[in-house]
């Protein structure tokens, strides 16, 4: 079976570079999303904040979802259908109802978005009672009418912390406290103070989870805040954040794979190592919000077409980036020189850090810098004229 365009995922980045693809013509074209729902992460949250940027609305996720499935409808959507490994040549091997299957495509996307890091690689100590879980998993609980704990704890304070203190609410959960191990939350403040305003949940900074207590069911949590122990009784765990590329299907393929992001290493273009494969939203670094996984999913889409005409740049011509001092990672880690046109570099710090945020070629010289005061899990830009890469070797990007 050979495709011109294979998406893999079918949540906002997967969905709207198919969108774009299929507007332009492209009619040989599929989706293969490994659930049995199209619109990913956003379907479970209960919030409002999804399809500003894609279409023009202001949404709740399982509505935004709905939306994304019906804007491909024209397109077909396999569901229940995993790929198992990638190769060479466009070379597609995939799991169906039908049994095991190889596809072939002329171009490939990587969609398959994020995932949150859950209690085991957290190294947390303490029982195994029922009552742990991700956002995601409790997101989607609350979503089918369940609700598995009346007084969790909620670990962490990324954005996606807040989600699920608003999908709490929404499903007549109410949290005892959000606890979070820095000096300060890691999303934008006043966050914190609506927790405890409109919901009555206390943000407990500089504190650490030390073990879950409980037997069938959780019954509490130790905690250590200044050297001082104490257990805060709760019925829950949620653990949120610390967001990871769902990148196991690049890895198993061979695709390179990026050291900073943890995602596949991509070039301006969005192309890996593999040409004729695409990356694009949350499997390229830890996780974005929906609006510009779509953004980056329908960019990505358009380089893909400039592809199947034979009009992208050669990879051989692509300058290589390197994180330097301070810098925890940058994306996309390839960029093409031109004579007109912008790039725009993406990073996060290794820590709080103030100070210039520049990019540094083999020489030494500075071709492009910005002050930044930056926290490690926001994202900081550096936009530059593609025209300053002529004649350029190696970059470096580093904060000083």
């Amino acid at each position: 079976m050979m495709h011109d365009v294979l998406i893999v995922g079918a949540g906002p980045a997967g969905v709207n570079a198919a969108r774009v693809l299929r507007k332009a013509g492209v009619r040989n074209i599929a989706v293969l999303e490994r659930t049995r729902e199209v619109g990913g992460l956003p379907r479970y949250c209960g919030h409002t904040g999804f399809g500003m940027m894609d279409f023009g609305r202001v949404w709740r996720g399982p509505r935004y979802a709905r939306a994304l499935a019906a804007s491909v409808a024209d397109v077909p959507v396999l569901i229940d259908t995993t790929v198992t490994t990638i190769e060479p040549g466009g070379v597609v091997h995939v799991a169906t109802e039908r049994g095991l299957e190889t596809w072939r495509a002329r171009t490939i996307l990587l969609a398959t978005g994020t995932r949150e890091t859950p209690r085991g690689p957290r190294l947390v100590s303490g029982t195994r009672p029922w009552g742990v879980t991700t956002t995601g998993a409790f997101q989607e609980m609350v979503m089918k009418g369940l609700r598995p704990f009346e007084r969790p704890v909620i670990v962490g304070t990324e954005l996606v912390a807040f989600s699920a203190l608003m999908t709490a609410r929404h499903g007549g959960v109410r949290p005892v406290a959000m606890i979070e191990e820095n000096a300060r939350i890691t999303a934008q403040r006043p966050a914190d103070v609506l927790a405890r305003l409109v919901y009555g949940t206390p943000v407990h900074l500089e504190t650490q989870l030390v073990s879950i207590l409980g037997g069938e069911k959780v019954e509490g949590v130790e905690i250590e805040h200044a050297g001082v122990r104490r257990v805060l009784p709760c019925d829950g765990v949620v653990f949120t954040g610390r967001f990871v590329p769902d990148a196991i299907l690049a890895r198993l393929s061979g695709i390179a794979l990026d050291s900073g992001t943890h995602g596949p290493l991509v070039d301006s273009t969005f192309r890996t190592l593999d040409p004729q494969v695409f990356a694009a939203g949350n499997v390229l670094r830890a996780v974005e919000h929906s609006g510009m996984a779509a953004r980056e999913g329908q960019r990505a889409a358009r380089m893909m077409l400039r592809a199947l005409l034979g009009r992208l740049p050669d990879v051989r011509q692509a300058v290589p980036v390197e994180r330097g001092e301070g810098v925890a990672s940058v994306w996309p880690q390839r960029l093409y020189p031109a004579p007109k046109g912008h790039v725009t570099l993406h990073a996060r710090v290794t820590q709080v850090r103030k100070g210039m945020l520049r990019l540094v070629d083999e020489r030494g010289r500075v071709l492009v810098e910005r002050r930044v005061n930056a926290l490690p899990e926001r994202r900081v830009e550096l936009p530059l004229p593609a025209s300053l890469l002529e004649g350029v070797a190696a970059l470096r990007v580093e904060v000083v």
